[in-house]
């Protein structure tokens, strides 16, 4: 049975198939969907939010690539303009384009140019000559300082379809800013999703509301499996069905009236790491994927979602966070001393806040890498925080040597509770009790 999209997918999958760089408005896209311009507002948002249109002021909505995971650091001059608060002065055709690699400006122009090449970004004050010869070599020209350029390099840029962007900022705050950017996409790319691991809808088995029991028994036989989501006629997850409901019911039972209604589902955009917890505590072993109007578009395992999140732990890290500064300058000083482990760890400036104290964050982030430490001695496996009581009792400065100490109070085979005391100079300034549930490593 074919499912008919609804108007917002039906928009989105026009929107899709729109040529890269095609402008969109909000009117267009009502009268050619036939739709009212709320619904096709929201539709564009949805794209936008999705990664293949970018909004600009005064430019408008852009169709622009969609990115592979792979290739997600790569920035569209679209993007740029967004993050650097530009305007466009030239060239808008191009705005869909993705740069390679951005150069500074700050030479003699044959030394520039020798740098500067096709897909680049020229990053430069008010220097027409440059704008020109940059364009004329295949790259975009972002000038900095709030300049404008000449009218005969506006008209080479609309002609070659490059764009030509001007922003109030500086040079070196315009590179950082780019720079940041690509860093946080860099980070995003490492985050594992749902939509990473789903077993996608044309793989997935699944019952109607309509269907009688037997259908799960067919199932059953066919894939070896005995859980599967319940949808209506929309293709709308109403429920999920499992052995267990099965029990003691004839062939004949309608699967509506003995299913487990409302189940939790997740979307493709979830982070594994936040299902794994939703399936860990609720004890469930498959959570249907849903889209933003709840139509099911496939399913996630626990094993797939933990077998994912070891595959993780092995893979090197692009873009360093808070966390991992954190975690890489814990140090192990003592061994098991009288059954003790002790960490050292410095108060770096990155892990302070605007008072030049360690932050709430990194005191949590400390005392749960101390605690999965010791906990690894008892059990191999991955361990998920249910609860954390944070005593923190004293402001620690920059450069503070921190000794970590954590005890553990309690191990069982799923369940682990551990005392965590942190001092400076021998002062106690932080002390957090810890219970987490402990995942075996399959």
């Amino acid at each position: 049975m074919k499912v008919l999209a609804t108007k917002h997918e039906q928009i989105l999958q026009y929107i899709d198939e729109l040529p890269i760089g095609e402008k969109i408005s909000v009117r267009q896209i009502a009268k050619a969907m036939k739709v009212s311009e709320g619904t096709a507002y929201r539709a564009i948002k949805d794209a936008e939010n999705k990664g293949f249109v970018s909004t600009i002021e005064r430019v408008g909505t852009i169709r622009i690539e969609r990115k592979k995971k792979e290739n997600i650091e790569k920035l569209t001059f679209a993007e740029v303009v967004n993050i650097v608060d530009g305007q466009v002065v030239g060239g808008k055709a191009g705005l869909h384009k993705t740069l390679n690699k951005f150069v500074i400006g700050a030479m003699k122009l044959e030394a520039m140019m020798r740098y500067t090449g096709a897909g680049n970004l020229l990053i430069i004050g008010n220097r027409t000559k440059a704008h020109e010869l940059a364009l004329k070599a295949g790259a975009a020209v972002l000038i900095t300082g709030g300049f404008d350029t000449d009218d005969d390099v506006k008209k080479l840029a609309d002609k070659l379809q490059m764009p030509v962007i001007s922003t109030s900022y500086d040079t070196f705050t315009v590179a950082t800013m780019i720079n940041r950017a690509i860093y946080d996409q860099l980070i995003k790319k490492e985050i594992i999703l749902v939509e990473d691991i789903l077993i996608p809808l044309s793989q997935t088995f699944y019952l109607k509301t309509s269907d009688k029991t037997n259908v799960w028994h067919q199932y059953n036989q066919e894939t070896m499996h005995s859980r599967y989501p319940v949808v209506d006629q929309n293709m709308k997850i109403q429920g999920m069905i499992t052995a267990k409901d099965i029990v003691g019911h004839g062939q004949e039972t309608p699967i509506e009236k003995i299913m487990t209604k409302n189940p939790l589902s997740v979307s493709g955009k979830t982070s594994v790491a936040s299902a794994a917890h939703m399936m860990v505590w609720e004890g469930i072993e498959l959570l249907p994927v849903v889209d933003e109007s709840n139509h099911l578009e496939g399913i996630i395992s626990r094993q797939d979602v933990l077998k994912a999140l070891q595959m993780n732990q092995r893979q090197p890290q692009v873009g360093e966070t808070i966390d991992d500064i954190v975690t890489n300058q814990m140090i192990l000083i003592r061994g098991k001393a009288k059954g003790e482990d002790i960490y050292s760890s410095q108060v770096t400036p990155q892990m302070t806040n605007h008072l030049g104290t360690i932050s709430y964050g990194v005191f949590t982030t400390i005392v749960t890498e101390a605690t999965s430490r010791i906990l690894r001695g008892y059990k191999k496996g991955d361990l998920v925080v249910e609860n954390m009581t944070v005593y923190f009792l004293k402001p620690v400065q920059i450069d503070s040597i921190l000794d970590i100490i954590p005890r553990v109070l309690e191990v069982g085979r799923k369940f682990g509770k551990v005392d965590v005391e942190v001092f400076n100079e021998g002062v106690l300034v932080g002390k957090a009790l810890i219970m987490c549930q402990l995942l075996d490593r399959h």
